[in-house]
C-alpha cells in the first residue's frame, strides 16, 4: 500500500470553490482519500511539505495534435509517417511535465499512442483520441495542395480524412471507430491552416454531420467534436448534435443561445492563431503565407467571440490546438482566456472540472475530491494571483498521475518519510 500526504498546501480543488490554505491531502493507492484544513497527516506516510506552493488538479487540454509541432510544409514532405508517430513520444512527456495529466488528441495520431501510454511503454498524459479529421473534398482537412500533391500521410490504422455524402460518412465513421477512436472529429467549416478554403466557409451538410453524430452515439455514445469557425457551420454542427465547438471564431447571439440550450461546449484555442504569427516571425518561410494572412484576419474576431460567449455563460473547456504551437506551452491559453473575459478561477475550472466533464471523466478526475484519482500538480506560487506561474514547466514542481509521482523537482527537504 502506498500513501502520500501533502501538507501545508494552498489548495485549489478545481470545483470553483474558494481555495483552502494550509490544507492536507492524503493519497492512498492512487486515489485521494481525505482533504482537510490544518489536517494531521498521521504516521506511516511519505509527507510532502508544500509551504508556499499550490496543489491543484492535473490540467486537461481538450485540443492537441501530437503529430505536429508547427506547420512547416517542407518538413512535412520530408518526414516519413513512422517518424511522425515517433516524434510524438517526447512531445507527450513534455506535455506531462508541463502539468497536463489528460489530453484529447484532436486528430492525426493513431490509437497506438493512447495504448502505449496506458501500458506504461511511454510517459505522457492519459489520452482520448479522434484519430482522423473528417473533411469534405476541398475542405479543411483535405491535404491536397494546389500543386495536386497530397500532404496526407498514409498509415493503416488512420482512416482517410476526405469523405463526401451521408452514407460514405456513416461508413468512414465506422472505420474510425474500428480504429479505436474515443471521439469523432469533423470539419464543419474551413480553417486558417488549410490552403484552399476560408475559415468562414460552410463545410459538410447538416445531414452529413448528423450521420456522424448518429453513428458515434450508436457505438457506445461516442461524441462528435466539430472544427467550426464560421457562423453557419457552427450552427449546422450544433443542430446536428455535436458536443463541442472547436475554435468558434464567429459566434453570433443565435449560435450562443443554441450552445447553451443544447449543452454544447466551446473549446476556444485562442492561442492558435497567435502561434501562427509567432512562427512566421521566428522561422521565416516555415509558415505558409496564406495561413499568416488568415490568422491576421481572424485573431481579433476570435477574441471578441470568446468574450461574448463567456459573458453569456457558455460552458468553456480549455483547449489549445497545440501542435500549431509548441508542446508544453499549453498553459498560456489560460492567461489568454483571462485577458479576454474570464476570471483566473474560471480559467482554472475550464482546464479541470469543465474539461473533465466534457471528456466524460469527471467521476474519476478533474477535481480534488475523496475517491477520485490522484491526478495532482504542485505549482510554485499562486495561479489565482498570477496565472503566468503555470506557464514555465520549471514552475510545475511535481506531477502525480493516478497516485504515481512522474515528475518531482521539489527541494529534497520538502519530502520526508
Amino acid at each position: 500500500m502506498s500513501e502520500t500526504a501533502f501538507i501545508h498546501a494552498h489548495l485549489i480543488d478545481g470545483t470553483g470553490h474558494d481555495p483552502i490554505d494550509d490544507a492536507t491531502v492524503i493519497v492512498r493507492d492512487g486515489r485521494i482519500t481525505s482533504i482537510a484544513a490544518h489536517g494531521d497527516p498521521g504516521g506511516h506516510l511519505e509527507v510532502i511539505d508544500l509551504h508556499g506552493m499550490t496543489l491543484m488538479p492535473g490540467m486537461i487540454d481538450c485540443h492537441v495534435h501530437y503529430f505536429a509541432n508547427g506547420w512547416d510544409l517542407a518538413e512535412q514532405l520530408m518526414t516519413p509517417p513512422s517518424l511522425t508517430v515517433l516524434n510524438a513520444i517526447p512531445r507527450l512527456k513534455t506535455t506531462l511535465d508541463a502539468g497536463f495529466t489528460l489530453t484529447r488528441d484532436a486528430g492525426g495520431s493513431p490509437a497506438a499512442l493512447r495504448e502505449a501510454v496506458k501500458r506504461g511503454i511511454i510517459a505522457g498524459p492519459r489520452l482520448q483520441m479522434a484519430i482522423t479529421i473528417l473533411s469534405q473534398t476541398g475542405g479543411h482537412a483535405d491535404k491536397t495542395m494546389p500543386c495536386t500533391c497530397s500532404l496526407q500521410y498514409v498509415m493503416p490504422d488512420i482512416p482517410p480524412s476526405v469523405v463526401d455524402g451521408v452514407e460514405p460518412m456513416r461508413k468512414r465513421v465506422r472505420e474510425i471507430l474500428r480504429a479505436g477512436a474515443d471521439w469523432i472529429k469533423v470539419c464543419a467549416t474551413g480553417g486558417v491552416l488549410s490552403a484552399t478554403d476560408s475559415p468562414s466557409s460552410t463545410q459538410f451538410t447538416e445531414d452529413e454531420l448528423r450521420a456522424a453524430v448518429e453513428e458515434g452515439r450508436a457505438h457506445g455514445h461516442v461524441e462528435v467534436m466539430a472544427h467550426a469557425q464560421g457562423t453557419n457551420g457552427i450552427k449546422n454542427a450544433i443542430r446536428a448534435g455535436v458536443k463541442s465547438i472547436e475554435h468558434g471564431i464567429w459566434l453570433d447571439d443565435e449560435a450562443i443561445a443554441m450552445m447553451k440550450a443544447h449543452d454544447v461546449y466551446l473549446v476556444p484555442t485562442l492561442i492558435a492563431p497567435a502561434w501562427v504569427l509567432r512562427w512566421a516571425e521566428q522561422k521565416p518561410g516555415s509558415m505558409p503565407d496564406y495561413a499568416v494572412q488568415k490568422s491576421r484576419q481572424v485573431i481579433l474576431d476570435h477574441q471578441a467571440s470568446f468574450r461574448r460567449a463567456v459573458a453569456a455563460g457558455v460552458r468553456v473547456a480549455m483547449g489549445t490546438d497545440t501542435g500549431v504551437g509548441p508542446h508544453g506551452s499549453n498553459a498560456e491559453e489560460l492567461a489568454m482566456m483571462v485577458e479576454h473575459g474570464m476570471t483566473p478561477m474560471e480559467a482554472i475550472v475550464a482546464t479541470t472540472r469543465n474539461a473533465a466533464t466534457l471528456l466524460k471523466v469527471i467521476n474519476e478526475t478533474g477535481t480534488i475530491e475523496p475517491d477520485k484519482l490522484a491526478d495532482l500538480i504542485v505549482v510554485a506560487g499562486d495561479p489565482l494571483a498570477d496565472l503566468a506561474v503555470l506557464q514555465p514547466a520549471a514552475n510545475i514542481k511535481l506531477v502525480m498521475q493516478a497516485g504515481q509521482i512522474v515528475k518531482n523537482i521539489l527541494l529534497p527537504n520538502s519530502v520526508t518519510a
